[in-house]
């Protein structure tokens, strides 16, 4: 057993996130993401679908079309191939992110062909 508090001593340095899986198998990938005022992070397009809750501070996710303010406790499913980021985190954001069908890999930003 362990707790997903434990160890939130590695705060990442200001600007940026820490990525821990904490479980994987062939039908799921869980991830404790640490953020910590992140500011426009990178654009995702994953090839599978992920459901993420926000267990700690607030943050705003940017969509092609939209944004999504999340405070603690607030959750949503990201369909496979939704092109997203974060935008902006508190300096306390602590995410937990679960990826379905994690052996299908992650494709490049289409306009920078960064993953």
């Amino acid at each position: 057993m362990d707790n997903i508090f434990k160890n939130c001593s590695g705060v990442p340095a200001k600007g940026t996130e820490n990525f821990e899986t904490i479980f994987k198998n062939d039908k799921i990938e869980i991830e404790k993401i640490l953020s910590n005022e992140l500011i426009e992070g990178e654009w995702y397009e994953q090839n599978n679908d992920e459901w993420v809750i926000l267990l700690c501070g607030n943050a705003v996710l940017e969509f092609e079309n939209h944004t999504q303010e999340l405070e603690c406790g607030d959750y949503l499913y990201i369909p496979k191939l939704k092109k997203h980021r974060v935008l902006k985190t508190s300096d306390d954001a602590m995410w937990l992110a679960l990826h379905l069908n994690p052996h299908r890999y992650n494709t490049p930003n289409k306009d920078t062909k960064e993953f």
